[in-house]
């Protein structure tokens, strides 16, 4: 009998071993891992982030060809042809710049490409003087979307004027190498997940903090913290200063983009939550699958459908903003305000609630005083 006893103990002591790691009562053997990570970062690279980069890869390249026709002659037709292309590969980009892993975090992709408000007087100064070099970290703010938004809507008053403009040789060149720039970042981000990337991703099941799923859960959460919460709507808003800032809105001389950039954005977020494929109504395992094989609830709610219903709040809200978001702030900041706060109680479902449930560490700190 006791040598049955110390057999029955040591079989529990380590079939317990095996089931229970995190602290949190979740039998880690049994349930984390016997959810498919792998097709989920699958059904990620191939259903979501490649066609999202391949649609956008087109968008930057018509962009590039649309500046090209400008340069060479332009016109007011050309320039409403080109912000046309400038306004589309913008919408596209908010479909890709939560991916800032891999080639993209290398390059520091995302930062290039989108950081505002523009330096505009450094960009007068760099195109009268020629004397620029935008691979260097220094110049982020003097490239990508916001830049070329400037370039083509903010330069004058009118139409006539701009393209007038644009009969000096010096600000022809540079509207070309801004947006060749974006076109050739894009390329090699793309060509990343069209080769070895795309499987090194999917088969980094490990979870650790260096695996596929933690690492770009961090990012992702990241994303929607600092560059859609508080980049589109915080900051503008004032509300980590105190005073509202209309100028540091997104697609400032746009007039009214800034309200639908923020809006496809918030739409691209959440489609991933559910494992939407890229333009399509079919979805495959992401986090609302996940987190519904491990049960997790919110208080008292499916903790899925709380991000869910979170998310068509904030989207709700959004209807309520001006088209320009300068405007907004201008004329009545309150709203800001109100999306800010939609916004900042699905920070706490996804950064607090959703990452504890997949047993995930937030390897990030906020610096935004929040």
């Amino acid at each position: 009998m006791i040598k049955i006893s110390k057999f029955l103990f040591l079989s529990l002591f380590v079939f317990a071993a095996c089931t229970s790691d995190n602290g949190s009562g979740e039998e880690i053997g049994v349930i984390e891992n016997s959810f498919d990570r792998k097709a989920m970062l699958a059904n990620w690279a191939d259903n979501i982030i490649l066609p999202s980069f391949e649609n956008f890869a087109s968008s930057t390249q018509d962009l590039q060809e649309k500046t090209n026709s400008f340069t060479a002659n332009p016109s007011d037709e050309k320039l409403l042809q080109l912000r046309s292309a400038y306004e589309k590969a913008y919408l596209d980009f908010q479909t890709v710049s939560m991916f800032e892993i891999g080639k993209a975090e290398q390059l520091n992709y995302r930062t290039f490409l989108n950081t505002y408000p523009a330096d505009v007087s450094t960009i007068i100064n760099e195109i009268e003087s020629g004397d620029y070099n935008l691979t260097l970290p220094s110049t982020y703010n003097e490239q990508g979307f916001p830049a070329l938004d400037f370039l083509i809507n903010g330069l004058a008053d009118s139409d006539q004027e701009i393209v007038s403009i644009y009969s000096s040789q010096e600000y022809k060149n540079y509207l070309t190498d801004v947006s060749n720039r974006i076109n050739n970042l894009t390329i090699e981000v793309n060509a990343s997940w069209q080769g070895n990337f795309r499987d090194n991703f999917v088969n980094n099941t490990s979870s650790s903090s260096t695996g596929s799923v933690d690492k770009f859960t961090n990012d992702y959460v990241l994303y929607f913290e600092k560059f859609l919460r508080s980049g589109k709507i915080g900051f503008p808003a004032g509300v980590f200063t105190g005073e509202p800032s209309p100028n540091n809105v997104e697609a400032l001389y746009s007039q009214n983009l800034s309200k639908e950039l923020y809006i496809k954005s918030v739409k691209s977020v959440q489609d991933f939550f559910n494992g939407k494929y890229y333009a399509s109504s079919q979805t495959g395992l992401s986090y609302k699958q996940y987190l519904d094989y491990l049960d997790s609830m919110k208080d008292g709610q499916v903790l899925s459908n709380s991000i869910n219903n979170q998310f068509n709040t904030i989207l709700s809200q959004a209807s309520n903003l001006n088209v320009s978001l300068k405007s907004q702030v201008q004329t009545n900041n309150t709203v800001m305000l109100q999306a800010f706060d939609e916004l900042q109680k699905q920070i706490v479902l996804l950064k607090v609630d959703m990452m504890q449930a997949l047993s995930i560490s937030v390897d990030y700190v906020d610096s935004d005083g929040d």
